[in-house]
């Protein structure tokens, strides 16, 4: 599937599957990290990133950052999933609380993100990062700004 031309006539939710299905094929922190999205419904996105070696942090663990990316990434592209043809968005605010520590050859971590309110002028969104074995990683809550 080739790069939609025209995003700006699109539905936020045919954007986001859109590019969802086109991530390999253009410049992305998606690309970067190798973070797949693999559902996207109005208000509810789902990705995952396998911990590689690059990811560690000091300590041999992988960086909190990876974690806050995928969070910001499928809680952005959730709130992106409610916007009219033409409207974007940005966070605001990210804030993220980590449970465990996360060894870079784990297996995948899987990251949902959910809208909780999506206003004329801001949206709300919470995520939840597991690992493998289903234990819960991290969670998050964002503030998006619509840019209309």
């Amino acid at each position: 599937m080739s790069h939609p031309t025209d995003l700006s006539t699109m539905t936020g939710l045919e954007v986001v599957r859109a590019l969802a299905a086109v991530t390999d094929e253009r410049p992305s922190i998606a690309r970067l990290m190798g973070i797949t999205i693999h559902t996207v419904d109005s208000g509810e996105v789902a990705g995952s990133v396998t911990p590689q070696p690059d990811f560690a942090n000091a300590l041999g663990t992988v960086h909190g950052g990876i974690c806050a990316t995928l969070l910001d990434a499928v809680m952005g592209c959730a709130v992106h999933t409610m916007l009219a043809p033409g409207v974007g968005y940005t966070t605001l605010e990210l804030k993220v609380n980590y449970l465990r520590t996360v060894a870079t050859d784990a297996g995948p971590l899987t990251a949902t993100g959910s809208v909780i309110h999506a206003g004329r002028t801001t949206a709300t969104a919470e995520g939840r990062v597991h690992d493998d074995k289903g234990h819960l990683v991290a969670h998050a809550t964002t503030t998006c700004l619509i840019l209309s």
